[in-house]
């Protein structure tokens, strides 16, 4: 399980208002509290764990308005899902092309920067199309 994070460390709502504008995101007050949370600093945080500093901060928010808020952010690229299982993601504040190391005892994400990863050839894509993005999920556990 990844634990939540209960340190109020938020981004200043102008900011937060302006990169919300920029990538087209409406800035509606709980879109902005919700987003304060997230871009604060590089993280990855679940939904569960938005909603669990959100309600220590003493904000009103519901888990709908959460899921709804990142699905926005997802989609204007302000943050990039991960999904981790079929039954959790965590929400990536890290913008740029990066990689991840994951405990999948834990649940613990590291970051991998894109230099530190080499590849030697890649599949041939299908017709027509390019390649958007690459990114690289390697689990990991402690040895035994």
């Amino acid at each position: 399980m990844i634990e939540v994070d209960t340190r109020p460390q938020v981004m200043p709502p102008d900011d937060v208002i302006r990169l919300l504008a920029e990538h087209g995101v409406k800035p509606t007050m709980q879109r902005v509290t919700i987003a304060s949370v997230l871009l604060a600093q590089p993280t990855h945080m679940s939904a569960e764990q938005i909603l669990a500093n959100l309600r220590t901060a003493g904000e009103r928010i519901s888990k709908a308005t959460v899921y709804n808020t990142l699905k926005a952010l997802v989609d204007s690229g302000l943050v990039r899902q991960i999904h981790l299982d079929p039954n959790r993601s965590v929400y990536d504040s890290t913008r740029a092309n990066h990689h991840h190391f994951h405990d999948v005892d834990s649940g613990t994400l590291w970051d991998i920067k894109p230099e530190d990863i080499e590849f030697s050839r890649f599949p041939q894509l299908p017709e027509g199309m390019e390649t958007a993005s690459v990114e690289v999920v390697i689990r990991v556990r402690r040895r035994a």
